[in-house]
């Protein structure tokens, strides 16, 4: 009896603790990029670059991609299903400023549904141009608790790391 109380004490404490956390969640990443925005802002833009340079392009290679709208730009609709970690989703350009700023509708479905929104940022520096990824969100009462045990910015800035860097690799090779 004295152990089902611990427990459930415990389990009382973390969800408490949960309940403390905030509301929404915002991560980013930024890098600079030895090349102009007009370069850098094509591979955003436009969904079809995206397997150029996004991290998670390659991980399903079952995964079906279908794009509506014009190619890239303010409208344009990239969906996609996948298996395990890719799940599915849609992501939708809802404003597009040509070198400067790139804003995504993100709704992920599966394997778990979320509706967040991503930015990028583009800032012509002179000599190089930074490029910011930036996700922000809800975060939902389970996120919260998810959160406790799991690091998303640790985990996902890795993937933003690992695409700016991608992304880097292609114009300054260019």
């Amino acid at each position: 009896m004295l152990i089902l109380a611990i427990i459930i004490v415990i389990i009382a404490v973390v969800l408490l603790f949960a309940a403390t956390k905030p509301d929404t969640f915002q991560l980013h990443r930024s890098i600079r990029i030895s090349s102009p925005p007009e370069r850098i802002f094509p591979l955003i833009n436009d969904f079809h670059q995206w397997q150029s340079w996004s991290p998670w392009e390659n991980i399903d290679p079952t995964m079906i991609r279908t794009f509506d709208g014009t190619p890239g730009g303010l409208g344009t609709i990239y969906s996609w299903v996948g298996q395990g970690k890719v799940g599915a989703g849609r992501m939708e350009i809802t404003l597009s400023k040509p070198f400067d700023q790139i804003i995504i509708q993100l709704d992920f479905l599966k394997p778990f549904e979320a509706h967040n929104v991503a930015e990028f940022s583009i800032v012509n520096l002179g000599d190089s141009t930074e490029v910011t990824w930036e996700m922000r969100g809800p975060s939902p009462f389970i996120a919260k608790v998810m959160g406790l045990f799991f690091n998303m910015d640790r985990v996902v800035g890795k993937d933003f790391e690992t695409g700016l860097s991608n992304i880097k690799a292609i114009v300054e090779k260019a």
